[in-house]
């Protein structure tokens, strides 16, 4: 597997400002021909580098509900419940888990009383405490900038560099950073496929 170059990370940098920006315009940003841009685009996707292009709503411009940011915690041991119950609910478009166990989201609440929500949203969930903040305004900016990119072995969590591996299984990409990691997890894989 080739590691991802310069060229690559611009790519990915256009792309993430505009997700439907044509191929030619991004030529001419890199460097490149339309079709060689559209064939790192596609080993990019094989590689499952891109997941899929979407469309970013600006939610502010259809009024959508009352933007909250809210910190709820309720133990460690109800993380996962909570989590599943908040990414679950139309309102919530963000979901974080920290280390310690709690969990940060950002919803547009389509109510004129956010405490009611809340306390529909956690009901029959135990005690959950909350930290809510309205939001004034909200600005999204992916950014590729600044940060050091890999992939990410599947098996031990090392970064995947040139010497790395990647394989389809039953239609997922997988990236590892050696054989013997290929095939611990293929083997793995293969063992819980038998089981199940």
């Amino acid at each position: 597997m080739r590691e991802l170059d310069e060229t690559d990370m611009e790519i990915l940098r256009l792309l993430s400002e505009n997700a439907r920006r044509p191929f030619s315009d991004i030529a001419e940003e890199v460097g490149l021909s339309g079709p060689a841009v559209s064939d790192r685009v596609q080993r990019l996707r094989e590689a499952g580098v891109i997941d899929r292009f979407t469309v970013d709503v600006d939610h502010s411009q259809l009024q959508a509900g009352v933007p909250v940011f809210v910190r709820a915690s309720g133990g460690i041991d109800v993380v996962d419940d909570l989590r599943d119950r908040i990414g679950a609910a139309d309102a919530v478009e963000y979901v974080f888990v920290t280390a310690d166990g709690d969990i940060l989201f950002y919803a547009r609440a389509q109510v004129q009383n956010v405490r009611r929500w809340l306390d529909g949203l956690f009901a029959g969930a135990g005690d959950v405490d909350c930290e809510v903040t309205l939001i004034d305004e909200v600005e999204w900016r992916p950014s590729l900038e600044g940060t050091e990119f890999a992939l990410t072995c599947a098996e031990c969590g090392n970064t995947v560099d040139n010497e790395g591996e990647s394989t389809r299984i039953d239609g997922q990409m997988y990236h590892f950073c050696c054989p013997s990691c290929r095939s611990r997890f293929e083997d793995r894989y293969d063992r819980i496929e038998e089981g199940a």
